[in-house]
């Protein structure tokens, strides 16, 4: 019995996250990672894009990071009380880096980032409606949890990503258009007094990437500002690996909360909250605070570490130049490759983050613009590419990384690699098995009687 199939008899689908259960890769078990690569339990070696969903902006295995780590474990364990200097040296160095914050709490995941941004808007505000955009994902709490990768007939009103929710808890999330200033003032102009929070990935990276407008952020600013509601950028993906002050550092909108996390510490699991003292005051880590705030594993002495060390590296290393560098070079290759071979594409991205969208242009601002993308196309030429080993994940939307460890040749590679495995998927079309391409959608569609 193989390693896939033993682990199919003892975890659901052989997989702990339904994001890693891949049409066409179900036996796929990973031996191995380093640098820009991974290994499997065959040995196929594969120059990684994918990137986890991009938190090893340093490359896989980065020995200065897992130096810090070795030595931490070597002094320190986890005690669940009071705190440690290397997390006060964290914080202090996350309220330097980040406009918005102030002060910060620790959590281990991003998606409990989100989860207390939302609650802790709640508490201050007392009102109820949460507002996120189609397109756009906050993590897996039920506020949050829809509308992200939908169906064309799904868009326009609630898709949750899971059954099992409360439809009150649906009902109290507005799902708007990204970039559409239109639909946010109409938003506000109806909802305004009972708005508590308005959430957003500053760069939708759960789809790609759509790029935001400059009004379309300043909007979001000047309603939330107007309104006393509380403005929630979700820098998860985008914090550090665009740039050390986030994404809002580059657009100059500064939000209340920010929720941090995948980049942080070059891939050990940790997430941060901060912002506004006075929000984040709220929070029962200060004695008296009526929001409730825990996690055995906050500020864990070897994620700490491995998050110190990956700041310290993106400080004094031209990381961001480099990776910069290598994405503006693969998007504009990529865009001559796809000219040159007679194909429909968009190639867009930011920084070291790039996709490519089957379709015609311009760049897309919207979801709903990205309905137009050639699904089969899309997944089908990311599981041919696996032939030649260069791995994107083959999932419909999902954007890819290049990280410090990545070369000009491992970009020579992508290139070659793209052209023939987009030339045969053309030539003998793309896979038939398109079902379980998204994993973000649909709940509602699929089972819609089971909203409790």
């Amino acid at each position: 019995m193989t390693l896939a199939e033993r682990a199919r008899r003892v975890i659901p689908g052989g997989v702990n996250s339904g994001q890693r259960s891949i049409p066409g890769l179900t036996d796929l078990v990973i031996a191995r990672t380093a640098g820009s690569r991974f290994w499997d339990s065959e040995g196929r070696e594969f120059t990684d894009y994918h990137a986890a969903f991009g938190p090893p902006l340093l490359g896989h295995n980065d020995p200065e990071v897992a130096a810090a780590v070795a030595d931490a474990s070597g002094r320190i364990g986890l005690t669940g009380v009071a705190v440690t200097e290397a997390e006060v040296v964290l914080a202090e160095q996350l309220a330097e880096l980040i406009p918005s914050i102030e002060q910060v709490l620790l959590t281990s995941t991003g998606s409990e980032a989100t989860f207390h941004a939302l609650r802790v808007a709640r508490a201050v505000t007392g009102r109820r409606l949460v507002v996120k955009f189609q397109g756009c994902y906050h993590g897996w709490h039920d506020a949050v949890s829809l509308n992200v990768i939908s169906a064309p007939d799904r868009v326009g009103r609630p898709d949750p990503t899971s059954t099992g929710i409360l439809p009150e808890v649906l009902d109290a999330t507005l799902v708007l258009r990204f970039n559409d200033v239109a639909a946010v003032r109409q938003a506000f102009a109806e909802h305004g007094a009972d708005i508590a929070a308005v959430i957003v990935e500053p760069i939708p990276h759960n789809v790609g990437a759509l790029l935001p407008t400059e009004e379309f952020l300043r909007t979001l600013r000047a309603e939330c500002t107007a309104a006393g509601s509380v403005l929630v950028f979700d820098e998860v993906i985008t914090g550090f690996r665009h740039a050390l002050g986030g994404y809002q550092a580059i657009s100059g909108v500064t939000p209340d909360l920010t929720a941090l996390g995948k980049a942080i510490a070059n891939g050990a699991p940790i997430g941060a909250l901060g912002g506004r003292a006075d929000l984040m005051e709220q929070f029962s880590s200060r004695p008296g605070g009526p929001v409730f705030f825990a996690g055995t594993y906050n500020g864990h002495p070897l994620p700490v570490a491995a998050a110190l060390a990956t700041l310290r590296k993106l400080r004094e290393q031209p990381v961001h130049e480099h990776v910069f560098r290598l994405g503006a070079r693969v998007r504009s290759e990529l865009a001559a490759l796809y000219r040159r071979i007679g194909v429909p594409a968009v190639v867009t991205g930011y920084g070291s983050v790039f996709v490519s969208y089957f379709m015609p242009g311009p760049a897309p601002l919207s979801y709903d613009d990205l309905l137009a993308n050639d699904t089969a196309l899309f997944v089908g030429y990311r599981r041919r590419l696996i032939e030649h080993g260069v791995f994107e994940l083959p999932l419909s939307l999902k954007r890819s990384h290049l990280s410090y460890a990545h070369t000009d040749a491992d970009v020579d590679r992508l290139l070659e690699a793209t052209e023939a495995a987009v030339t045969r998927t053309l030539a003998e079309g793309g896979p038939s098995d398109l079902v379980h391409v998204s994993t973000m959608g649909g709940a509602g569609a699929a089972a819609g009687a089971s909203r409790c």
